[in-house]
This record gives structure tokens, sequence and C-alpha cells, in this order.
């Protein structure tokens, strides 16, 4: 028999959503709760997020009106993610949306607030059971309320400190351009003033999530332990039964009676595996603390893996120095006024596309075309919409110096600067203006989506998404294939147990989140389809374990 140093019925490797939601639901149980973190701040990935979980047939939508089923999402679902291996069997599909309510409705009874993107349509929304609107997100949260832990938040340093919602970002991104983008700074404005004014330090998205779980989990008797990275597994008879942590450079052994949760993260910032997975060293906007531990500790219980040649893709501008990450474009890429070009100065894609399909995009045509890839924008795209880079201080000086950022007052100029061809960029430009002057984009199809439009500007028509180039100076930025994550993780099953490679389940070893194989397979069906399914089976593996009995 093995020697412990603390017994826990629960122990949950990682901080981030679908850590802290096992935890949430494991003390809900009445189950006695540790998780462990490897870096010296908790809330993961899910803290530098926007904080959406994709729930279709959720409690919100109900009360809104707002009509789904779970018939409606489980065809949108086979639809769009269809067969990509076990991870995204029909069970685990139907799991995930049987599952979304029960949720949601257990968080709202342990005192958190949830709020609707009311707006935010599913990334294929015109496909069978494609709706607006499922994505749901934890109102901003007052940080005080969980004390001295704000200070050690991942939120603090990489998130969003203010009280920020989705459909804020939507608008503010084109708040000195529409009316409608206006009125939602100033409410936005609004809002964080009334919150100073009544003396809480209101914070929104990622950060808000985490901390409004983190609050449940702390008022249930949960612990959590920084800078305590995962050493081991302990196996005994074939089941995990514990773990070795190291915690202040001693190794802890712990015991799990009911079981230990992998909910560390994907393997993001591990170069090697980067490499042999993906074919690239990776520009990532996940936490640094993602190089797949769990995941490496669950395959050597006999753990088997799936997905692992795929990640949450997504346009980005690679990072200018080690002070700087690089920078995930989301409504830049959709705004009037740009265009996205290869080193020949040609497009190859609908830049207003789910991000995902882009970053699938650019890595095929990476294969075909050896150079880099370039955004360019005339000077209206940036004085009428704001740009996510232009936020971080010296992050645009950065970008300049390291050479990932030009301006020219004519196109040609810029070509010569960015060494692209003069006149098959201005081709490129001439023929991109003619489509955005009839509203149709004749070779991709962008603006055709509501997706396409969420990130439009509606006072530019025909098409909100297109806008001639045709006012310097020009501007190009530098992009490449980035990610938010990895996709490929642990197998696992409608309780989040963690699968041999026969389809067996290893006793008392569950995950979660991006150590586990993502049940949206090779897509992206909807904003917040990393944490919906996080947070969904971090839930399940905890109420599999409170039906355990050893």
């Amino acid at each position: 028999m093995a020697q412990w140093d603390r017994d826990v019925d629960v122990l949950v490797v990682g901080s981030g959503g679908a850590a802290l939601a096992a935890a949430m639901s494991a003390g809900e149980a009445g189950l006695s709760v540790l998780a462990v973190e490897s870096t010296d701040r908790w809330g993961g990935s899910t803290s530098m997020s926007g904080g959406g979980m994709w729930l279709p047939a959720n409690p919100l939508m109900a009360r809104d009106g707002a009509g789904d089923s779970r018939e409606e999402a489980l065809t949108y679902l086979e639809t769009t993610v269809g067969d990509a291996g076990p991870a995204t069997s029909r069970a685990r599909k139907e799991t995930f949306v049987d599952t979304a309510a029960e949720f949601v409705r257990l968080a709202e009874g342990l005192g958190v607030r949830f709020a609707r993107a009311t707006d935010y349509p599913d990334y294929y929304p015109e496909l069978p059971g494609g709706k607006i609107g499922r994505a749901i997100e934890v109102q901003p949260f007052d940080r005080k309320r969980i004390g001295g832990w704000w200070d050690s938040a991942r939120a603090a340093v990489d998130g969003v400190p203010l009280p920020a919602k989705t459909d804020d970002f939507w608008l503010l991104g084109r708040a000195w351009s529409s009316p409608s983008g206006f009125v939602r700074g100033a409410r936005f404005v609004g809002r964080t003033l009334v919150g100073a004014a009544s003396g809480k330090a209101l914070v929104g998205m990622g950060g808000a999530m985490t901390s409004a779980f983190l609050e449940v989990v702390l008022r249930q008797g949960g612990q959590l332990w920084l800078s305590s990275p995962l050493e081991d597994l302990v196996v005994e008879e074939y089941a995990v039964t514990g773990a070795v942590v190291s915690r202040e450079g001693t190794p802890v052994r712990i015991r799990a009676r009911r079981g230990v949760v992998l909910a560390a993260g994907g393997f993001a910032h591990r170069t090697q595996w980067r490499k042999e997975y993906h074919g690239i060293e990776g520009h990532s906007s996940a936490n640094r603390g993602n190089l797949g531990t769990a995941i490496e500790l669950g395959q050597q219980v006999g753990g088997a893996v799936d997905l692992m040649d795929d990640a949450w893709w997504g346009a980005s501008i690679p990072a200018p120095s080690p002070d700087h990450g690089p920078s995930f474009l989301v409504s830049e890429r959709s705004y009037p006024f740009s265009l996205m070009v290869d080193t020949n100065g040609e497009r190859f894609a609908n830049e207003s596309e789910s991000y995902v399909d882009l970053g699938h995009r650019m890595l095929e045509h990476a294969r075909e075309v050896d150079g880099p890839f370039w955004m360019i924008a005339d000077a209206r795209h940036g004085r009428r919409y704001l740009r996510s880079f232009a936020i971080q201080p010296g992050l645009t000086a950065a970008l300049k110096e390291a050479g990932l950022l030009h301006q020219a007052p004519s196109a040609r100029e810029l070509a010569v600067r960015i060494g692209v061809d003069a006149d098959r960029l201005i081709t490129t430009i001439l023929r991109f203006n003619g489509f955005a002057r009839t509203g149709v984009d004749q070779d991709f199809g962008r603006g055709n989506s509501a997706y396409d439009r969420y990130y439009g500007d509606p006072l530019v028509r025909p098409n909100p998404n297109l806008g001639p180039l045709t006012t310097g100076p020009f501007t190009a930025i530098q992009v490449v294939a980035g990610d938010l994550g990895t996709k490929g993780g642990l197998v696992t099953d409608v309780d989040a147990r963690v699968l041999r490679e026969d389809g067996s389940p290893i006793p008392g070893l569950y995950a979660a989140g991006n150590s586990s194989a993502s049940v949206m397979g090779r897509t992206y069906p909807g904003p917040g389809s990393t944490l919906g399914p996080a947070v969904v089976f971090g839930h399940r593996a905890a109420r599999h374990m409170a039906a355990t009995r050893n």
C-alpha cells in the first residue's frame, strides 16, 4: 500500500475553467477538494480568454424566449463536427448538450450570475440547427470578493481588468464609427464608473468566470495550491489512487479517494510536441503553463490520446519580443478597408470566417506558398476601428522595430517594404475594391454569413465586411497561424473518465478541458466552444466521482 502525506476525496490538477467547474461541482456534492496549479498564478488560459461558454439550449435562452432545442443543437453538432474520432462520438455530443443546462442551474444555485451574449452567432449560423445567442458568460464580478486571491490571479496580469462583456468588445471596436458602437462605449464607461463609485473592483470576461468559480470553491472549503506541479500519478491495482505533487520543492503524496481530474490545459508551449504533432513551433496565446505534463502522465498510465495534430487555430500577429505575446486577431480581420494576402500579394481565404477555419487555411496554404502572410489596411481601418494590438502600450513600436508592421503612403511603396510583388498586390487590391463596391466577394464570400457580419460595420454598404482600400497611408501587419490552445489530449468517455486504447476506462482518472481530446473535433461550432465542453465535462467528472463508492 502507498504511503500518503495528504488525503482528499478529489484532486484537481489545474485552475482554469474545467478545473474550477470540477472542483465546484465536487464541493456541492459534499466531497473534499484540493486543486493544484503548476504556476504561481491561478486561472489558466480561461482567465486570459473572453470567458464565453457555448452551451446550447441553456436556461438563459429559455428565459429569454430564444428558441433552441436538444434536436437542433445535435443536428448542428453533427453537421459541423461530424465524426472526427472517439472524442466526437454521438454519445459524447448528446451528453454535452444534455448536461449544459444542468451545469448552469447548479452554478446559479451556488451564486454564479450569468449573462447571454445575445447577438453572437454560431460560427456557421446558416447550417441546419445554427442559432444566434447560444453563448453565455459570467456577469462582471467584484474581485474584492475573493480578497487577496486576486493578487495571484492570472487575469490580473494577462486578462482584461475591466468589467467588459462579450458584446462590449463587438461594439467597442467600432465606438468611433457607428452610433451603436458609441452607445455601447458610453454604457461600458458608465458601468465602470458606477462600479467604482460603489466601491467595487469589477472585472469581466475570463477573469470574472474564474473569480466567480473560485469564490464558490473557497466558500465550500476547497483548497488551491499554487506553484505545485503534478509530478506523477499513483497507480494501485490498475486504478489511479492519487498523485505526487511538488510543493516548495518537496514531493507530496496525495491520496484521492474518489479520483484525480486532469484539467491542466494542453501543450501549447511545449515546443518539441508542437513540432512533432503540428509541424510548427507555434504562436500560442494560451497560458505559458500549458506544457502537456498532465497529458503525458495520463499516457504513461495507459490513457489513449487523439486530435494531437490539431489546435484552436486563428490568425495572429507574432510576438515582436520576449516582453510581448502573440496578438490573436478576431474583429480586426473582419473590419472593412482591409484584406489578407500571401507572400505573392494574393488573397487566399475569407478573412472574416471562423478563426479556426482561417487558421487551418493558413496552414494548408503555407505548404504551397513559402513566405509570410500580411494583413493590408488603408488609413480608414486604423481611424475608425479599435485594434487590439493598439491597446497594449508599446506594442505598436515593438512591432515596427521587429519588422512586423510597415506603413507607406501608397500600396506600391508598401509592397516594396514587405517584399511582395507590387503589381500583383495592386491587382489584388483593385479586384477586392470592385467586390467592395458591388457588395459581393466573388472569390471567397466574405460577408455572406451572419458570423462574418457580426464583426462588420453596418454603416459600410453594401457589405459591412468589405470596404475599398483607397486611402493612404497603407499598413501591413504580418500574420501567422496562431492558436488559443491545443485541441488534442486524453480520450475520455461521457463521464470524462480517461480511456485506454481498448476503450476501457482507467478507474480513478478523469480529464477535461484542453487536457482531453475535444468533443468539438476539428472545428469550432460557436463562441465558447472550448469553455462550454470544459465546464460540462469537468462537472460530469465530479458527478461521476460523487456517485462512486470505494
